[in-house]
């Protein structure tokens, strides 16, 4: 998408503040229920580099949360083929298994846990290390591929 839009990328660095390629944002008669961004990006898996549509920026209203709203991303599926990607890719915190392994039940996605994810921090930290290894619950969308 051009060398500008690279740029938040460069030395490794992960998407924190880049924006999102897509956003999915849910309405109801309250105001936003809920929403999830996502932008195409390699990641490396051992010694591979990896096409995955990077799924973050999730959230779910308060006052909706465990009603079975984070089913409603699978209308988001026909998007995620036109993008040509062969996984969506997320991590969460492990305080979410419960509401992840409820979605993933319905076959859309796997968690997985027991990984550690190399990712690195904006520059507006300073006095944190430039990069952070983290052990973290992915997720794992068949989207091309099983």
């Amino acid at each position: 998408t051009g060398a500008f839009n690279a740029e938040p990328f460069e030395g490794n660095r992960s998407w924190v503040g880049a924006r999102p390629e897509l956003r999915a944002i849910g309405y109801d008669s309250k105001g936003i229920a809920a929403h999830l961004g996502l932008l195409r990006r390699f990641i490396k898996v051992g010694a591979v580099d990896l096409l995955v549509a990077e799924l973050g920026l999730y959230g779910v209203r308060p006052d909706l949360e465990g009603l079975g709203i984070a089913r409603s991303i699978h209308v988001m599926s026909p998007v995620l083929h036109e993008l040509g990607v062969p996984f969506g890719f997320g991590t969460v915190r492990h305080a979410l298994r419960n509401h992840l392994e409820r979605f993933g039940r319905h076959g859309l996605m796997t968690v997985v846990s027991g990984v550690c994810v190399r990712s690195t921090h904006p520059q507006v930290h300073l006095h944190l290390s430039a990069t952070r290894v983290e052990d973290v619950l992915v997720v794992v969308m068949p989207i091309a591929r099983p």
